[in-house]
């Protein structure tokens, strides 16, 4: 008895530590230590001035997802949420936007503010720093604008849309290009990798790229994915 009570105890013990053997390294520990607690009002003032290229560019940006009514799209690291409820205004009727951040801060805000504008097809939700948290097959488009360069789990974070993409859905993603001794300080210091590295991770996680969108933005890019229906995988030396 206690020899089978050992046996099952050891295969349990490897079981889990497979599970954390099989976990994603951080790929830069502490880049989101700023939005554990963010000061809203301090982000507005960043995130929505025409200073910011993307919010400069948000119309031409909305425009050219090409979204529907009854269509459901994911704000992957809505922050503020300007771009959720321009969203919203596209997808109605019939069409929810996820507007999904790891800060508690910006969902209670984004969630605050759909009441106030009676927005009722947002839905704000917190998720975690390795999942969106969203139900499979619950989205047709995930937008990822500026917020790429912030998963610290690239292959977790995609492994989880990849699930919540319904059967051909769509990746966008806008970030900033990062070439050596042509972009900004800003984005050499700040910014992982540059859109080359973006597409092998997002091709590796189980999506088939589609095409960039050229939106005569200086510093940063717009390329589409799409869902491919194999499992997504992860390079090994991406594991620990």
């Amino acid at each position: 008895m206690k020899r089978t009570f050992r046996a099952i105890f050891t295969l349990f013990v490897v079981a889990i530590s497979a599970v954390v053997f099989a976990q994603e390294q951080s790929v830069k520990p502490g880049i989101n230590d700023n939005f554990k607690d963010p000061d809203v009002d301090k982000y507005i003032a960043m995130f929505e001035g025409e200073s910011r290229e993307i919010y400069k560019f948000r119309n031409e940006i909305v425009a050219t997802i090409g979204l529907e009514p009854g269509t459901n799209i994911a704000d992957v690291g809505a922050g503020t949420g300007f771009f959720s409820r321009m969203f919203a205004l596209k997808v109605a009727p019939g069409g929810t936007v996820y507007a999904v951040d790891i800060a508690k801060n910006f969902v209670e805000h984004i969630d605050a503010m759909a009441k106030k504008e009676k927005i009722s097809n947002i839905t704000a939700s917190i998720c975690s720093a390795r999942s969106v948290d969203l139900p499979e097959n619950s989205i047709d488009v995930a937008f990822i604008c500026d917020v790429y360069h912030h998963f610290e789990y690239p292959f977790d974070s995609m492994a989880s849309i990849h699930t919540a993409l319904r059967p051909g859905g769509r990746v966008v993603i806008v970030d900033f290009e990062r070439i050596q001794d042509v972009s900004t300080k800003f984005a050499l210091e700040h910014v992982r990798c540059g859109k080359g590295t973006v597409m092998d991770e997002v091709k590796d996680s189980g999506f088939e790229f589609v095409e960039e969108k050229p939106l005569g933005m200086d510093g940063q890019y717009f390329i589409v994915f799409r869902k491919r229906e194999t499992a997504p995988g992860r390079p090994a030396e991406t594991l620990r």
